[in-house]
């Protein structure tokens, strides 16, 4: 085995002793393409576990798993202009098919074919928010077929171009959930779930306490009307987003909205949406300092990281009759 290399002191730098500690105990490495990570067994089965125990949870809560496909026409985000802003910089677009070789040698030995370019460019999924509710528009006809209640698990891209292991990447794994509800009450009710579920998650199988609360305007979601979070406390006193999960209203309904009856001769808008994500392990939040005040002075109300702290006790309530179970 290599002798094992220096770890820098954690009262030096946070940053270096963290990417250190990460890099030693074998749980991931830097990766030739700029801005991606390998996860090596260990990391990974980390992973393994954090997934099994969170989506035991999450089909306990009435989910059921999906998968959406990588690319998405770059149109289906064209039509949700706010949405585009929040991601226009982190975007990776997919615009040929094919390379063609070039009879040279070395770097230049193939080259992309001019012929094979697509007549729309595919976006490699940043999120999936426009996907699946472009399908579910197409799913859900009259009000019997809701709720819906969809999880998937997948990679995300968004460019980076400094790696941070596990926490700032190009390419990452994550969870989220997509439901779609015939009430903004129902929807808003669910965003809370899922939030509460968040936190037993983090809380009760990760032993890592949490603070929850109400993003900024400025903070939340591209296209949410309200994104709740779930904010940690680093041990260099700064603050991590470890999952969010957001009530959009009907913002992703706009470009193919319906009416539906409700069983009561009344039309009502076709659906409203939240949708629900958790970060963890492998995606987190720019660090933003966090004051050290003591509870009910003058900083009672705030969480980390620009969060209004909201009260979300219903949140941490389930459905009735299921309850959560985190092993097989």
């Amino acid at each position: 085995m290599a002798q094992a290399q220096k770890i820098t002191p954690r009262a030096k730098d946070f940053s270096e002793w963290y990417g250190d500690v990460i890099t030693q105990a074998q749980l991931a490495d830097y990766s030739p393409v700029r801005g991606c990570m390998v996860i090596r067994p260990h990391g990974y089965r980390m992973w393994e576990l954090m997934q099994r125990a969170l989506d035991d949870m999450i089909k306990a809560s009435g989910h059921k798993n999906a998968y959406f496909p990588l690319f998405i026409p770059m149109s289906y985000l064209a039509k949700e202009a706010e949405h585009v802003e929040g991601f226009a910089k982190e975007v990776a677009l997919v615009t040929h098919t094919r390379l063609r070789a070039t009879g040279k040698e070395g770097k230049d030995a193939v080259e992309v074919d001019p012929t094979s370019a697509l007549e729309e460019p595919l976006v490699v999924r940043p999120t999936s928010e426009t996907i699946i509710y472009g399908m579910l528009a197409k799913w859900i006809q009259s009000y019997r077929d809701l709720p819906v209640l969809l999880n998937q698990w997948c990679n995300i891209v968004r460019w980076e171009m400094r790696t941070r292991l596990f926490l700032r990447t190009t390419e990452f794994l994550w969870q989220e959930g997509h439901t779609a509800h015939a009430t903004s009450d129902e929807a808003e009710a669910e965003a809370r779930l899922i939030l509460g579920m968040y936190r037993r998650f983090q809380e009760e199988w990760l032993a890592l306490p949490v603070l929850t609360g109400l993003k900024t305007d400025s903070e939340r979601f591209a296209g949410a009307v309200r994104t709740y979070a779930l904010e940690g406390l680093m041990q260099d006193n700064k603050a991590m987003q470890a999952g969010t999960s957001h009530f959009l209203g009907q913002n992703f309904c706009q470009g193919v909205r319906r009416a539906i009856s409700d069983g009561r001769g009344r039309a009502r808008p076709r659906v409203v949406d939240i949708v629900g994500r958790v970060h963890t392990p492998h995606r987190r939040a720019d660090h933003d300092p966090l004051r050290r005040q003591r509870p009910g002075r003058a900083s009672k109300g705030r969480t980390g990281a620009g969060c209004d702290r909201a009260d979300l006790e219903d949140g941490r309530r389930e459905r009735p009759g299921i309850g959560y179970r985190l092993s097989g």
